[in-house]
Order: C-alpha cells, then structure tokens, then sequence
C-alpha cells in the first residue's frame, strides 16, 4: 500500500466485513489530494456520495466522488502522548495558510511540543486550541506566546465540545448544540442521558473518520446499523469489565477508600462498579503501561494524582503514564504481574496527594 492507504470495513456492507483499501473516505482528504484518489465510491449513503447513478455503477468504473469545497478538512488524532507527532504531520504536510483547530488535548509539558507548534504556528494562516482540561499556567502561557488562540473551559462544567461550539465565530443550530449536551454528559459523567454512553463506544471503536461521517450525518440519534455493530462490540467488552472487576482490589489509603485492578477494559463501567462496592476512587492499570483514575463525590482530585506521573485531566477523571518502563522487559514483568509496579506508584502518588492535603502544600512540593 501506498503511504496514505488506510483499511476501513465499508458502512453499508460491515455484516460481510468487506474490508477494502481506500485512499480518500468522506471527510478525511481536501480537495488538494483529487490527484491522489484512485477509483473508488462512497459507500456510506452519506452527502458526500457524488450521484445516484454512481451508487449503482460497476466497482470497475472510475466513480470517485467529487470533493466539494465543505471537504476541504484534514482530520488527524491524536493522544496526549503524541500530540508532537500530530503536529508534525501538520508541519510537514499542510499547505502553508491552513488554519488549524487543535480540540480536548492538554500537554503535560510544553517542551515536549515546543519545536512543532511553533513550526505549525508559523505556517498556518491561524491556529486555535480549545480544551478543559486543567492546564499549568506556565504551560498555557507558552502556548499562547506562540501566537495560538487557546480556550480553556471550566473542567467540571464544559466538555471540550461545549468550549469549541462558543469559541467558533458560527450560529450552530440546536443539532450540534445538542451533540455537545450530550457529550457532556459522558465526558463529565452526569449519565443522565443513555445516548452518551453509545457515542462515547462509536467513538471509541469507529475509525474516526467514520464517526465523524454518521454523526454528521445522523446527530446524537445512531442509525440502526450502528446500534447493531455497537450491541456485538459489546458483548466482549462486559465479559473484559467483569474480569477487571473480579481481580480488583480495595486499599485505603489516606482518608480514601482506592479500587485498583488491570485489564484491556471500560474504565468508566469498571469505576462505577467499584464505587458502588465502596471505592472513592478507581484506578484502572492498562496493558500499555498507561492508567485511567476515576473519582467520585468523595474524591476530586483524580488530576492531582495523575499530574504526579507524567498525566493530568480532570477532578473526577484523569490518566497517566508512569515513567518506569525502559524496555521490553519491564514491560514482560508488568503484563505477568498484572501491573504490580504500575499500581504500587499510583498508589504512592495518592499517598503524597494525601500528604500534601495535610501538610497544606502544593502536591508538587512533596519530594518522591
């Protein structure tokens, strides 16, 4: 495959798994790539299909949709570990004047993306950054100094949707205002509306392309297909968080009661069941090395124990990375013990944020 193939299973045929190689899918190439698309239609029954005709026109014949001027957006992921190599590729492969939106990722430290937001910064037209995480001030300022538009909402009251439909100079209608509603409902874990949870496992288990495509298309209201595709992914996952679940252990550890376990799982559902046995706060070791902490009402500083390993988020909800890993050893070691190491300095860092609460100092100030 070329550099730019990617495998998507196609939307109107997933029951076969007819999985093909494709080089453009609805939103994700701008008109600048037209010489790069091969002869391929859109599947998806989406706006973006270029005629009624192409739809019933043989595989064979060059059908490839036309791109109108709304497709003239890249769209790039990223993780809060890899937001220098998001930017980079905008360095390198963005057209000089593109204006660039960067949305719900927060730096855990600003040299680490330094060199490349300030290669994007200098070469795009504008660049606007819009989050709600909890920000170090130093670090907020540096980006700003780099002549970006950054916009930080309150972590407990906006979601990074709610703080990019404000920032953006456009009357949104009541769809997407509704789209950010319900987001917020997951991403704060109010769980008042049942749609959010079958968004937030779209999102999670669709190429984003794709996510992005239905809900443009549908709104927070899935079409059948998906809530199909999202009851069989579904299966597996309650059989992961039941695992998690059984091999989690209780720890008190300062004034908190601390549910800890391992697996490839649902954080989220595996945090609320162990809140529901008695836990403050949930801590979810992951096979990657990496751990989401959850908290409740009696436990709201999830950010301040993650911000202590390489992580950060919210008060109620945060990751991390601790630094411990150096090679493929100590990554054996940690899958055989189901990240024993991993969770004896998560559970340390909750001991110095307990220590700093009763000293009254900044957790930072406490010396590992």
């Amino acid at each position: 495959m070329g550099a730019w193939d990617r495998y998507l299973f196609t939307w109107d045929s997933w029951y076969r798994w007819d999985v093909r190689p494709i080089q453009w899918w609805c939103p994700l190439w701008c008109c600048r790539n037209r010489d790069k698309l091969r002869s391929w239609r859109c599947r998806c029954r989406c706006r973006w299909t270029s005629s009624d005709a192409d739809a019933d026109a043989d595989d064979s014949e060059d059908t490839t949709p036309t791109p109108s001027a709304e497709s003239d957006v890249a769209l790039i992921t990223a993780s809060p570990y890899s937001i220098d190599d998001a930017l980079s590729t905008v360095a390198t492969e963005a057209p000089t004047g593109v204006d660039v939106y960067i949305c719900d990722l927060c730096p855990d430290e600003f040299n680490w993306i330094e060199s490349e937001l300030t290669t994007v910064a200098d070469r795009a037209e504008t660049v606007a950054w819009y989050d709600h995480h909890q920000w170090d001030s130093s670090t907020a300022d540096a980006v700003r100094e780099c002549g970006v538009e950054l916009v930080i909402g309150e972590s407990d009251e906006e979601c990074s949707t709610d703080v990019t439909l404000r920032s953006l100079p456009y009357e949104f209608g009541s769809r997407w205002t509704e789209l950010a509603t319900v987001t917020r409902d997951h991403d704060l874990w109010i769980k008042e509306d049942a749609r959010s949870d079958d968004l937030a496992d779209y999102a999670y288990w669709a190429p984003p392309e794709e996510y992005a495509t239905v809900v443009g298309t549908h709104g927070v209201d899935l079409p059948t297909l998906a809530s199909e595709y999202l009851a069989l992914r579904r299966v597996e996952k309650d059989a992961l968080i039941d695992a998690a679940v059984d091999r989690a252990e209780l720890t008190t550890v300062g004034p908190w009661t601390v549910g800890i376990t391992y697996g490839r799982c649902s954080q989220n559902e595996v945090a609320e069941t162990l809140r529901s046995q008695g836990a403050d706060a949930a801590v979810v070791v992951k096979p990657a090395g990496s751990a989401s902490i959850r908290g409740s009402e009696t436990f709201e500083r999830s950010h301040e124990v993650a911000g202590q390993l390489n992580g950060g988020g919210h008060p109620r909800a945060a990751g991390c990375k601790p630094d411990i890993y150096d090679d493929m050893l100590d990554y054996a070691h940690h899958w055989t013990t189901e990240g024993s190491a991993a969770k004896n300095v998560i559970l340390q860092a909750f001991e110095d944020v307990a220590t700093s609460i009763e000293a009254d100092v900044n957790p930072a100030q406490i010396e590992n």
